[in-house]
């Protein structure tokens, strides 16, 4: 039923339009996910430091911000690209940062009790925005190509790339909202739930790196996308959202565990 309702909405695309990684559609459905998964103690200290806003309505500020440029230093913090055959931290890590080195100075800030509560705000949805990058593949892409970016690719006619065909045209054209697309979502086991939440950042950075890996090979230079490349690879979008929200949640759960 999901793929019949997926390909009769793209019969009716008419375009694209590339609004932020993941989409915004995209972060907002991890956050939801987060926030259904989240423990009382954990909900309790993330409703009070984001004043009642929930983590799918801040799960966009990390992109919102970069129009200010007092916040380009955090440019960086939005992806990691290392060899193919390397693991993180066996290269020297960039001078400006990365997306590793962000959720690491977030979780920090937000953890230490001497973080004013403003500071722990702005890192905590910082936070919440880096993990949903973390499972989108093409941020953990390579370097030579900007993690995609330099794959041209057409998409139902449209000009496009590699890295924009998984941060924007798939989520979007699929033209549910964040609560529908999330609650569309496989219904997996609590066990199910446990095992995907199992592991740190650094293993579900190597995790993100196999599936682009894979993705790399799903082009070729130029190669017109449409129906078949969105059907084929749905499936995957859905897991990397569903894993990002989980273990989202479970970063949380335990940030917040003894407040």
């Amino acid at each position: 039923m999901k793929k019949i309702v997926f390909l009769l909405f793209f019969l009716s695309q008419i375009g694209f339009a590339n609004d932020g990684v993941w989409s915004k559609t995209g972060h907002r459905t991890i956050g939801e996910i987060a926030q259904q998964h989240l423990s009382r103690k954990a909900r309790k200290a993330i409703g009070k430091l984001l004043e009642g806003q929930s983590l799918a309505s801040v799960s966009n500020f990390a992109d919102e911000i970069k129009a200010d440029s007092t916040y380009r230093k955090f440019s960086a913090w939005h992806y990691v690209n290392y060899p193919a055959d390397k693991k993180y931290g066996e290269e020297t890590p960039s001078p400006y940062g990365d997306l590793m080195i962000g959720i690491e100075k977030c979780i920090a800030i937000v953890k230490d009790e001497n973080s004013s509560k403003e500071d722990k705000a702005f890192y905590l949805k910082m936070l919440v925005h880096l993990i949903g990058d973390l499972h989108q593949p093409m941020h953990v892409g390579r370097l030579e190509d900007k993690g995609g970016n330099d794959i041209q690719l057409q998409w139902f006619g449209n000009g496009s790339n590699l890295h924009r065909v998984w941060d924007a045209n798939m989520i979007n054209d699929y033209g549910m909202s964040y609560t529908e697309l999330a609650a569309s979502l496989p219904k997996w086991s609590k066990n199910q739930q446990k095992a995907i939440q199992q592991g740190t950042i650094y293993d579900w950075v190597e995790e993100s790196q196999d599936i682009a890996n894979e993705l790399y090979e799903s082009v070729e230079v130029g190669e017109k996308l449409a129906y078949r490349y969105a059907y084929v690879w749905w499936d995957t979008v859905e897991t990397q959202l569903q894993k990002g929200g989980l273990r989202l949640a479970k970063v949380l759960n335990e940030l917040f565990q003894k407040k």
